[in-house]
């Protein structure tokens, strides 16, 4: 187990498993229920990105919140920080000049728009399309909402935005999307391999 893993609320009596949580049974709390923090200590994508974590030498607090918190401004209202203090997640198609295609990672900043038409050009590609769902999930194994910057099943390329150095510190997703955890730009950059870049121009 890496770093401190608090759980905010009350935490669920039955294990996040899909029969836990769609069984709705009478006089029971289930795993997702509104108010209430899932037991997440075992969950796959979390346990993958705390050891991803730990392989590459961080020790972050994770904090597990009652409700999803699956935007920006929902994650910044459950932690009582702004907006542009969290490290939102996007995952895009990179369309190369061959018509390959390859997932791309950005970390920007929560009070950012991403203007892809600008990033892509930044970064040689000729555009940066929305990821549906299923291809995220395929590339990082955790669903939108919850993606984290790392514990994918493969390393994705990887771009930070800038506008997040300014902070001391930040938040990421967990890799669910009732976890998150505490960390910094430089940080995001060492985790990650990632390229350091405006989001916006």
């Amino acid at each position: 187990m890496v770093g401190k893993f608090t759980v905010a609320g009350t935490t669920a009596k039955c294990p996040t498993t899909p029969s836990c949580a769609e069984s709705g049974a009478p006089g029971k709390r289930t795993a997702y229920s509104r108010g209430v923090s899932p037991d997440l200590t075992s969950h796959p994508a979390v346990s993958a990105v705390r050891a991803a974590l730990t392989d590459r030498g961080f020790d972050p607090d994770f904090r597990v919140l009652p409700d999803a918190v699956k935007t920006a401004q929902a994650a910044a209202d459950a932690l009582g920080i702004t907006p542009a203090e969290i490290a939102n997640s996007l995952i895009f198609k990179g369309i190369d000049a061959d018509g390959s295609v390859s997932p791309v990672l950005v970390m920007a900043s929560g009070g950012h728009r991403v203007d892809t038409t600008y990033l892509a050009q930044a970064l040689g590609l000729v555009s940066l399309d929305r990821a549906d769902p299923d291809f995220v999930r395929t590339h990082t194994g955790m669903a939108i909402g919850g993606v984290a910057p790392v514990g994918h099943p493969t390393p994705l390329r990887t771009v930070v935005d800038t506008y997040l150095e300014q902070f001391d510190q930040v938040w990421a997703a967990g890799g669910h999307s009732h976890a998150v955890f505490r960390t910094s730009y430089a940080d995001l950059l060492a985790m990650t391999d990632g390229t350091a870049s405006a989001v916006t121009p």
